[in-house]
């Protein structure tokens, strides 16, 4: 299924634009789609503030009249908050219909706006659709369809493959003494086949779908903003089961603290196919390394990546093991390093007591 797009997806057209009566240079002038994009994203800032509650019309309105409207909505947590209230994932949701015009509106700051609320929207649909009685999550639907199309055709029908080195070959950091007389071929791993159209969301196609738009979130992950990582992390835990389980602790005893209480409401214990899985142990390898991480997100992730570690060996599923053990263990080594670095640092900040100058005595 899929929305129709409403009106309020154009640029408002109270909003004067320069050069509009000249055809030439609307694809010319940088000036005249440097407007084209903030009238743009002015207007969909005001078609949000229209449907949210009325103590969040100030926040947007100042954000509206920003230099970089779009980038001030997506660094905005008062705006993600509102949103995140608001979210019912119905067909007449309004929210639904705002992001999914404001998807296909093709502006790239505005779709990151869209992205950051993947990890909300797959975190509540795929909570809500395993329930006993799912209510009606077309809605979410119709989003994640569009993210998915997109995709798609960004793929032209190729599959994602990453080459994975060769340690018999010489690498391109030296000159070997003898070269080979013959090189094989790469090795090359898939991560995801061809990308086939869909009208809708079957439940066979299901995980696919919602690992595309899970790895959609993970290609524009470097900005996107703290809160929707965190939010993603505590979802994953939430997935994999939030019962206490030994194999949580079983590589450290307290290197992270316990975050049951905040996973508590974030969801149920789900399916976890590969399709899932394995854009979601990407995202959370970044929340866990990138270096310009909070130290909220990288707790967070630590969780995260041991539930779904315990869930992995419950499950007796390997490529799962095999990866959330690696990032558990690259985890322990990364706050190992960091806890050294910082002791260190501190013996050298130690003030220490100055010697005093030598005085020799000269005989005459």
């Amino acid at each position: 299924m899929e929305f129709h797009r409403s009106d309020s997806s154009s640029p408002s057209s109270s909003m004067p634009t320069p050069n509009s009566t000249d055809p030439k240079k609307t694809t010319s002038d940088p000036m005249h789609s440097w407007w084209e994009s903030v009238s743009k994203a002015r207007s969909r800032i005001h078609a949000l503030a229209a449907i949210l509650p009325s103590s969040s019309h100030d926040p947007l309105s100042s954000l509206a009249d920003s230099d970089r409207p779009a980038l001030s909505l997506l660094s905005s947590p008062a705006a993600y908050a509102a949103v995140s209230a608001s979210l019912s994932g119905s067909h007449s949701d309004p929210l639904c219909h705002w992001l999914y015009d404001t998807f296909l509106s093709a502006d790239p700051h505005l779709r990151l706006v869209v992205l950051s609320f993947v990890p909300l929207l797959v975190g509540l649909y795929l909570s809500r659709i395993h329930s006993p009685e799912p209510p009606s999550l077309a809605g979410f639907e119709a989003v994640l369809l569009a993210l998915y199309a997109a995709e798609t055709k960004s793929r032209n029908g190729k599959p994602l493959l990453v080459t994975i080195p060769d340690l018999s070959q010489p690498s391109i950091y030296h000159a070997p003494l003898r070269k080979p007389q013959s090189l094989s071929p790469p090795s090359v791993g898939l991560i995801s086949p061809p990308l086939e159209p869909q009208l809708g969301v079957k439940s066979t196609k299901r995980p696919s779908i919602v690992g595309v738009s899970l790895h959609s979130f993970f290609s524009q992950i470097s900005h996107m903003p703290a809160w929707s990582k965190l939010d993603f992390c505590q979802f994953a835990a939430a997935w994999a089961g939030a019962a206490p389980c030994p194999c949580r602790t079983q590589f450290d005893d307290a290197l992270i603290p316990e975050y049951n209480q905040i996973c508590d409401g974030k969801g149920e214990r789900i399916p976890l196919p590969w399709e899932i899985l394995q854009p979601s142990l990407r995202i959370l390898g970044h929340c866990l390394l990138g270096p310009l991480n909070s130290q909220d997100v990288k707790d967070a992730a630590s969780f995260a990546v041991r539930c779904l570690y315990a869930r992995a060996s419950h499950d007796l599923v390997p490529q799962a093991i095999l990866a959330t053990r690696s990032l558990i263990q690259l985890d322990v080594r990364t706050r190992e390093a960091a806890k050294a670095n910082s002791g260190s640092n501190s013996n050298a900040n130690t003030p220490t007591k100055v010697k005093k100058p030598e005085i020799l005595l000269v005989s005459k």
